[in-house]
């Protein structure tokens, strides 16, 4: 066996000591994946003592023999190696067989910046010149614990680009860095023995997972745009009592209060299909998902989270609520950081540092529930990349009396499962090992504070009389023409995009069952992303709002909207064009037809 170290890794080839120098070479290729020469071989570090590929000269014969080490060097053209230098010391180098992958643009943007963290000249301890540097004024790294302990308040998770840095710095710039995910299956193809439950060995049978503490987290501030989005939100609960769930839709940006930091930026929320109690949850399936996740691209959205709300009333004349999670309780159940792990496993975080081309994940978890002074207060969390890895390969159950507490589950026939241990302090103050049977879920949660700005951003308008929130129809509030209609009255601006530029509004437009535009909105959305009056009103000319606008005139609302339509030059024949409601059956016939296709009564 000769070992083989190249820049990413050492591999082992098994050879003969009387096998040619050019047949182990061609081994060499193919444990490395060069398809032709691009790579040299030597017996020394230095690059001296170079083996060039020979049919007469064995192994042998150069005097390699079992267990020594070859380094091999990829060849690369000339004048390119500062190049190669620069490209692997700022991006990382990929792990050898990682995919190629685009990450996204809040982490392409984080690469490229120097992210250190720079002070000014101490004026007690420094005794050099202004342009000297030394150990009380020199730039940290972004990764330094005693700057983030001392920060106000105390930072207890490095951000992950900041955990990055800290991988790929030193002399070896990270060159043998490999971000992997953590497996709890068995791995497949050992053919030494009968497949679980009959056989299973150390190659195959998964490593034994022990909690810790994650030391970074993918985001490290989550900020609603403005009170609106979350009051609206809060509403549900405000009339029924019932708890209530909620998508978060926004962008992740730069957070310059920690160093190398990611916000996610929350702009509206989507409430999918449930049933809510007081004391429950229970998503059903949407099946308007898919749509609602393509609009909100195109919107320059992206779904950052979700938000639920445990809320109980305590005091109605004073508009308390219970403070109900605590130290003493707890922050997130057992079954909620199932959910929220299901959650991260669906939406994983690019990476170009993992042999599977992701790494943890960026989405989070808001929790509106009563703080200390008992008001509202807005909580956010995400769970560990060991707990996402329980929960995705089916590990982790929540205990039925206990919602503060796990428990993992024990190999059956149909399933093997690693043992899963903390640590734990005993009585004695001894740090002891326990198995995870039941499990303390504060070893899975990652607190991230959540905020709102002193300047409100509206990435949509705000209205005194907002349109409908889908699938609130336990509240009366239906998203149909009818609203639709009051709507468009109620909100008389004389700026056409102002009025249309409501998240939910948008939706019903694209998925209302009577006249869906889906594939004709597009230009109305490019106009609210960019905030561009001109493109909506070019749209507002087509003949789509005109027949919206028919719809709404037909369930007896008065809209100033035809009116206008009118005077900005649009086409009245384009409204009489479009297709219309029949008033008695409200069937959609075709333009130009006197009577009704469906009913046959003449058009009213």
């Amino acid at each position: 066996i000769i070992r083989v170290q190249s820049p990413e890794g050492v591999k082992r080839i098994t050879a003969t000591k009387r096998e040619t120098v050019a047949t182990f070479l061609k081994k060499v290729a193919k444990e490395f994946g060069f398809r032709n020469n691009g790579f040299s071989v030597y017996t020394n570090r230095n690059r001296t003592g170079e083996i060039t590929a020979s049919q007469n000269k064995s192994l042998n014969l150069l005097k390699i023999k079992h267990g020594d080490m070859l380094f091999l060097y990829p060849s690369s053209p000339a004048g390119s190696s500062s190049e190669t230098m620069d490209t692997s010391v700022s991006q990382g180098l990929r792990p050898l067989g990682a995919p190629q992958v685009v990450e996204d643009e809040i982490d392409q943007y984080l690469i490229k910046q120097d992210g250190k963290i720079y002070r000014n000249r101490d004026q007690q301890l420094c005794r050099h010149g202004p342009l000297g540097k030394c150990v009380h004024c020199v730039p940290l790294e972004p990764f330094d614990e005693d700057y983030l302990n001392h920060l106000e308040p105390p930072v207890k998770h490095m951000s992950f680009h900041a955990y990055i840095r800290k991988l790929t710095g030193g002399a070896d710039k990270g060159k043998f860095v490999a971000l992997e995910n953590i497996s709890c299956k068995i791995k497949s193809g050992c053919e030494g023995h009968p497949p679980w439950p009959e056989g299973i060995c150390t190659k195959c049978q998964p490593s034994a997972i022990t909690l810790n503490r994650q030391k970074y987290r993918h985001v490290d501030n989550i900020m609603f745009e403005n009170h609106t989005i979350a009051d609206r939100f809060l509403d549900f609960w405000r009339k029924t009592g019932n708890q209530h769930l909620g998508y978060l839709y926004g962008r992740y940006t730069e957070h310059k209060d920690i160093p190398l930091g990611i916000r996610a930026e929350v702009a509206a929320i989507y409430e999918p299909p449930q049933i809510g109690t007081q004391n429950s949850l229970e998503i059903l399936e949407d099946p308007k998902a898919e749509v609602v996740d393509e609009i909100a691209a195109k919107l320059g959205l992206r779904k950052v989270g979700w938000i639920f709300t445990d809320l109980v009333s305590e005091d109605t004349r004073k508009g308390t609520v219970r403070y109900s999670r605590n130290k003493d309780t707890y922050y997130l159940s057992a079954e909620e950081c199932i959910t929220a792990g299901n959650f991260q496993n669906q939406q994983p975080n690019i990476c170009r540092l993992s042999p599977d081309g992701h790494f943890g994940s960026k989405f989070v978890t808001v929790v509106a529930t009563g703080g200390p002074d008992n008001q509202v207060h807005f909580e956010g969390y995400q769970v560990s990349n060991q707990c996402m890895a329980l929960v995705r390969d089916e590990c982790l159950l929540p205990c039925r009396d206990a919602p503060e507490l796990g428990y993992a589950k024990e190999s059956s026939s149909e399933q093997y499962v690693p043992d899963v241990f903390y640590k734990d302090i005993d009585k004695f103050g001894n740090e002891i090992t326990q198995l995870a049977r039941p499990l303390p879920v504060e070893y899975l949660i990652i607190d991230i504070t959540t905020t709102f700005p002193k300047d409100p951003v509206y990435t949509f308008s705000i209205s005194q009389n907002p349109f409908p929130i889908e699938n609130r129809d336990v509240l009366g509030e239906t998203q149909d023409f009818h609203s639709l209609a009051t709507y468009l009255s109620q909100n008389t601006s004389s700026v056409f995009l102002d009025t249309i530029s409501d998240f939910h509004l948008l939706l019903f437009l694209v998925t209302n069952e009577v006249m869906p535009l889906r594939d004709s909105i597009s230009l109305l959305l490019e106009a609210v992303r960019t905030k561009n009056e001109e493109l909506a009103q070019t749209w507002k000319k087509s003949e789509q709002w005109a027949t919206i606008e028919q719809l709404c005139s037909t369930v007896g609302v008065q809209i100033s909207g035809l009116q206008e339509y009118g005077a900005i030059g649009g086409s009245t024949h384009a409204a009489s064009a479009a297709m219309w409601a029949c008033q008695h059956c409200t069937f959609m016939n075709q333009p130009g037809t006197d009577h009704c296709e469906m009913c046959s009564l003449p058009r009213t």
